[in-house]
């Protein structure tokens, strides 16, 4: 009856088993409950768990959906500690990079904006000097 909700006979139920089982590597897999049990705080408590986020992880970077820079760990670090102490509208350093990306967005719109504005007046001069 497992996830079906139906009686299932014994040869079902190791079909099924089987259909959603992966086998990884033991050491992959001791990497991960070493992780889970030395980052309790990130809140995965099985190692299913955590696979199951990676590759939901994987297939929105594969989709296209997000796009990932690197930042070398000391540089964030640096930009985390500077918008701390310099007291500044941030929240954090992903809040500060998060802002900055939205910012020049809505600039680059007014950009655009007005650069219809331009080729709009300069069409407009052509066709009276036509």
């Amino acid at each position: 009856m497992a996830r079906t909700g139906k009686m299932q006979t014994y040869q079902n139920a190791i079909e099924a088993m089987l259909n959603q089982s992966i086998t990884l590597p033991p050491e992959l897999l001791t990497q991960i409950e070493n992780f889970i049990e030395e980052n309790k705080q990130l809140g995965f408590t099985t190692r299913e768990e955590f696979i199951r986020d990676a590759a939901r992880w994987r297939l929105k970077f594969l989709r296209g959906e997000s796009e990932y820079i690197e930042i070398p760990k000391e540089k964030y670090e640096r930009l985390e500690a500077a918008v701390k102490d310099m007291n500044t509208p941030y929240h954090n350093a992903s809040d500060f990079v998060h802002k900055q990306v939205d910012e020049m967005l809505e600039k680059y719109e007014e950009w655009k904006k007005a650069r219809q504005k331009r080729q709009l007046h300069d069409s407009t001069i052509n066709y009276k000097n036509v």
